[in-house]
């Protein structure tokens, strides 16, 4: 039995037999006559199990001096095992002692097949109890990561002073909120900023993208599954809606959803509780919802695309996040804000943008929003060779009318992300639309919108 274990008894012919005994039991075995240096023992060596006598000074047999220190250990660390050992004692010392936390009661003298089974159980309940004591600072730390702030909202103009006043109303209550805008307008960001004005922010904020969740794994993946449930369910699984009971669940790119899945998340919104697969006990779920697309959802339901109880049911509250060439009084603010994040990632400090690249970025109509302003601003401080970024140090796609590539200059991948682009501003970022242009399947859009950073 791998572990370390210390015997504390006033009677050193039990302890040179407990040594003995157990030598080969534990990667370490020490020895104390006198309680008085239980702790400083205990502070010196991480101990497993105690074996701890119950009785210390002569003729007195009541066991407190035992439970006394019992207490003491368990004030310290209260996940080491502790069993008392007496040659004094019966069923109501016993009870007594176990009442108060002491993992099991041996009488002297002991047996030692009893007295090594015992022991081998402490072990045992001493790994489980340090598991979950992990497992909760774990969870803990990760509740702690995952619900700060990206960032801070950048914007002054007048229609993020609207968008953040509307955020600041609504965070406070349980009101299912519905967020649109294009692609990379900051859907996620104005979500995270809604749970952290919220009463729930000390709970779990926890984003899903359903734009990249297939229908076969969908409800696995938001419901949660048990083991042999379907083939490859090796064991449980907790899905998304439980995971972020008490908190807030953001579903990104909602629009994505089937109307067969759009089924399911009705079910659950509307009963509050979900049922894993391969179980049929619901389980009450208690959420703040908050979904988020860049499609028209009206339109969707015009065309039998999207359940319009649904849409009933997930915007109780509207947020319209405006498009970037909307906010011409932000794009200088998030140009400087992303220059000394990126200026300091990189040690380019002091790096400055000239007046003509500063009229080429308030010209440019940015079809990817503040998604790409960051790109851009983050690939001129990378390739920037002094301290100052001129308009060569921006090369935007801004294509105003027909696709103007540049072939022999050009990689099929850079091609690619330009077409994207000039079909992103022509539809004015409507992705359905994009797509059927492009020849392309919306998913497969999307995982080039992801892997173009668009």
């Amino acid at each position: 039995m791998k572990g370390k274990i210390l015997i504390v008894d006033d009677n050193k012919s039990v302890l040179t037999a407990l040594e003995m005994l157990l030598q080969t039991e534990f990667e370490s075995v020490f020895c104390l006559s006198n309680p008085a240096g239980l702790l400083a023992t205990i502070k010196k060596h991480n101990f497993d199990i105690v074996l701890l006598d119950m009785n210390f000074n002569a003729g007195i047999n009541s066991g407190n001096e035992g439970i006394f220190w019992l207490h003491e250990i368990q004030k310290y660390d209260a996940t080491i095992s502790v069993v008392m050992i007496t040659a004094f004692g019966g069923i109501e010392l016993a009870v007594k002692a176990v009442k108060e936390g002491a993992f099991d009661f041996i009488l002297k003298p002991w047996n030692n097949n009893k007295l090594i089974t015992t022991l081998h159980a402490a072990m045992k309940l001493r790994k489980s109890r340090v598991e979950n004591i992990s497992l909760v600072n774990t969870a803990a730390t990760l509740k702690r990561e995952l619900t700060q702030p990206a960032q801070s909202i950048i914007g002054q103009s007048n229609s993020m002073k609207r968008v953040m006043d509307m955020v600041k109303k609504v965070a406070k209550t349980d009101a299912n909120i519905f967020i649109t805008g294009e692609n990379g307008t900051g859907k996620e960001l104005i979500a995270k900023e809604i749970h952290r004005y919220s009463n729930r922010c000390n709970e779990l904020m926890l984003s899903v993208d359903m734009g990249s969740i297939s229908e076969s794994l969908f409800e696995s993946e938001l419901f949660g599954h048990t083991k042999g449930s379907f083939t490859d369910a090796k064991e449980d699984r907790t899905g998304k809606f439980e995971t972020a009971d008490k908190g807030t669940l953001f579903l990104d790119e909602i629009g994505n959803l089937s109307l067969s899945m759009q089924a399911k998340i009705l079910s659950v919104l509307e009963s509050r509780s979900v049922t894993k697969l391969g179980n049929n006990r619901a389980v009450p779920i208690d959420i703040r919802l908050i979904s988020a697309t860049n499609k028209d959802l009206s339109s969707m339901i015009q065309q039998g695309l999207f359940r319009e109880d649904l849409l009933y049911r997930i915007n109780t509250i509207t947020i319209k996040l405006p498009p970037l060439r909307e906010r011409e009084n932000d794009i200088l603010l998030l140009a400087e804000f992303y220059l000394l994040k990126y200026s300091a990632k990189y040690d380019k400090q002091g790096l400055k943008i000239n007046q003509k690249a500063t009229q080429k970025l308030l010209n440019y109509s940015w079809p990817g929003n503040v998604r790409e302003l960051q790109h851009s601003i983050e690939k001129a401080v990378i390739l920037a060779d002094d301290g100052v970024l001129g308009e060569s140090s921006f090369n935007l796609n801004d294509h105003s009318s027909d696709l103007d590539l540049n072939l022999q200059n050009s990689t099929l991948e850079e091609m690619e992300k330009a077409m994207i682009l000039v079909s992103i501003k022509k539809e004015k970022g409507n992705m359905s639309n994009v797509a059927k242009n492009l020849g392309i399947t919306r998913q497969t859009l999307y995982n080039k919108l992801k892997r173009y950073e668009i």
